[in-house]
């Protein structure tokens, strides 16, 4: 009975402790980029618009202006790429369904010698194949997964990615103009804040894929911290040349 019961709390531990988490789901990539970018892309402008010596209102105009245009350009961009990369696969899987439907044992045979060339023996690889391809549905989200890869459940939604792009976007561009919306007269505040954002942003990251967040934090603050200081020194040197 103890062993049994050791048996039982030992499988519940390995369950418990044995998930993943989503992969494949449409938000995450759009969401991570969209901040980033946000963040780096609005920082670099704003700095780079400021090197050249122009007036305080020019720089806040310029950085919601960044974020506005930034958020929409990504959530378009995101929202084509996503709905082309699923109409793809969409049209994969009907060309794989026609073919379940007009050559079904032809398909029954590619599967089972799919399973032989992993070490299945050939007879329950045989096996396998046949009742597997009982169910035509069941038979087309085998065949997606050995031949295409995807899983025909989980594809990425357009809507999901636009969404998420656009306001992570949003909000990550939104750092280095706020000091300056609470009345801040300096660029130093937006910098430091946008410095500290993008910190946190990696630290961030580094939590969803178990990578140190300090290292992805720096990492990120380094590359961020280095666009806006060249763009600040170019936009110094146009407005000499310009002026």
């Amino acid at each position: 009975m103890a062993i049994i019961e050791t048996e039982a709390a030992l499988h519940e531990a390995h369950r418990d402790n044995h998930t993943h988490r989503d992969v494949n789901g449409g938000w995450l990539r759009p969401a991570v980029f969209g901040a980033m970018d946000g963040l780096v892309s609005n920082l670099a402008l704003m700095t780079g618009v400021a090197g050249g010596a122009v007036s305080q209102q020019t720089i806040v105009i310029t950085g919601l202006a960044g974020l506005a245009a930034g958020a929409f350009s990504m959530a378009a961009g995101e929202y084509t790429s996503v709905a082309s990369q699923r109409e793809l696969v969409l049209a994969e899987l009907d060309v794989e369904r026609r073919e379940l439907s007009r050559h079904p044992q032809d398909e029954e045979h590619e599967l089972a010698a799919l399973y032989e060339s992993r070490g299945v023996e050939p007879e329950l690889a045989r096996e396998v194949a046949r009742q597997l391809s009982k169910d035509p549905e069941q038979a087309l989200e085998i065949h997606a997964r050995e031949e295409l890869g995807i899983d025909p459940g989980d594809l990425p939604s357009p809507t999901v990615a636009a969404v998420s792009s656009f306001g992570s976007f949003a909000l990550g561009a939104l750092l280095p103009v706020l000091p300056y919306l609470l009345g801040a007269s300096a660029l130093w505040p937006a910098v430091m804040l946008a410095l500290v954002g993008l910190f946190g942003c990696g630290a961030v990251v580094a939590r969803v894929t178990a990578r140190s967040w300090w290292f992805s934090g720096l990492r990120q603050l380094a590359l961020g911290g280095a666009a806006a200081g060249v763009t600040y020194l170019l936009g110094a040197l146009f407005g000499a040349a310009v002026g």
